[in-house]
């Protein structure tokens, strides 16, 4: 019955609104757009006006060309015609998520009207806190919607690992970072391998992986940076907490179609594996340096026994590191031609910070911090760190385009 109550309550507040709306409209309006009705009852909201503004200029245009579409184009050739659709579908990527947020700022007026009413007021802050949520959602969507792709996202990774101030504790915390990002690949369903490693038992002074599957790089790209780790280590006698680092660089897995390397631009030196020992130590040249002669990039690998196999994940670092460097200097000419400054996530950024003491997790670029250092470090709150820098970065790309 209360459930029928409330039903019965949002129809005649739906019919009340209605009208009042009819009646503002003939009483004429102001030609400047304005934000939606009841958006200002979902509290702060990444859409500004002139955001909306443009979302009711593709909605117009969206109209505009289902219109001429469903109407007579026998007077358009196939081109016109593929132009046409592509744009029609590109806009509903958009209008879509829109026409359902309205929707959904038209039920919070609703809910909000019906906590007057003391039979409903309970059951109307529910709905009204689930709705909330689902309008946070749709704008975070409209907002990933309007920016330009990129395709780079969807590809797999190269993650670098290396240990940096700290001596033996940077080396460890390398290592916890390294499996850190196992488990959270697991966790996602992505393949992860690791391509290079250089260790003594779990110190790790320098770790490179390979993290196939869909969208890897578009979850990865924000971990790029310095990560400091302050605790103490397990070597120290009276307790004191030491401060060290380790650098992480995510590169998207480039392919032959992104990156064309030349034979002749490349120099391959084989030479002896170094390490503790061993039948395959220093007995044959496995090992394998890769010089990109254009660019200088060098890399090398003796991870494997086989020359072969060294020499084709050589190859895979070098096509990664090429294809990183390219993205980032067409980024850089965009981000100069509007200039603007946006964190990078450079490794000269210091952009995370492991207080076990603390039990805290703190990124810096978003001044986020999460209380689960366990969690965090076994792979399952790291996707929350993760949304928190995909909504930022989608914010400043958005603010940008203004």
């Amino acid at each position: 019955m209360r459930w029928q109550s409330i039903g019965s309550a949002r129809r005649a507040v739906r019919c009340f609104n209605s009208t009042r709306l009819l009646a503002s409209k003939a009483a004429g309006s102001p030609s400047r757009p304005e934000l939606p009705p009841g958006s200002e009852l979902a509290g702060k909201s990444n859409l500004t006006p002139q955001i909306h503004n443009k979302l009711q200029f593709l909605q117009k245009k969206y109209t505009d060309l289902a219109q001429q579409l469903s109407g007579d184009i026998s007077q358009l050739d196939r081109q016109e015609m593929a132009r046409l659709s592509k744009e029609l579908s590109d806009a509903s990527n958009v209008v879509e998520p829109y026409k359902r947020l309205l929707e959904q700022y038209s039920e919070l007026i609703e809910l909000q009207q019906m906590l007057n009413t003391p039979s409903l007021r309970s059951m109307a802050q529910e709905e009204r806190e689930v709705l909330l949520g689902s309008i946070a959602a749709t704008e975070q969507e409209i907002i990933s919607a309007l920016l330009p792709k990129d395709s780079a996202e969807q590809a797999g990774a190269i993650l670098e690992i290396r240990a940096g101030t700290g001596g033996d504790e940077a080396s460890l915390f390398c290592g916890d970072l390294l499996q850190m990002y196992e488990k959270y690949a697991l966790l996602r369903g992505w393949k992860f391998s690791t391509v290079s490693m250089i260790n003594d038992g779990e110190r790790v002074r320098e770790a490179i992986a390979q993290v196939s599957g869909r969208g890897v790089f578009g979850k990865l790209m924000f971990e790029s940076g310095v990560h400091r780790v302050q605790r103490v280590p397990a070597t120290e006698t009276q307790g004191r907490i030491h401060t060290s680092t380790a650098t992480v660089a995510v590169l998207p897995q480039a392919t032959h179609v992104h990156v064309d390397i030349k034979e002749s631009d490349l120099r391959i030196d084989v030479f002896r594996a170094s390490g503790k020992g061993g039948q395959h130590v220093n007995t044959t040249d496995s090992a394998v340096r890769v010089t990109h002669l254009p660019s200088g990039v060098v890399v090398e690998n003796q991870q494997e026994r086989s020359q072969i196999q060294n020499k084709e994940k050589a190859l895979l670092i070098l096509r990664a590191r090429l294809y990183e460097r390219e993205r980032q200097r067409l980024a850089n000419e965009r981000r100069a031609s509007r200039n603007k400054l946006i964190g990078s996530g450079d490794r000269s950024e210091k952009c995370r910070t492991y207080n076990y003491a603390q039990n805290r997790v703190t990124d810096h670029r978003i001044n986020f911090s999460l209380y689960d250092i366990e969690g965090f470090m076994n792979g399952t709150a790291l996707q929350l760190v993760i949304d928190q820098l995909r909504i930022q970065h989608d914010l400043d790309e958005l603010a940008s385009m203004e």
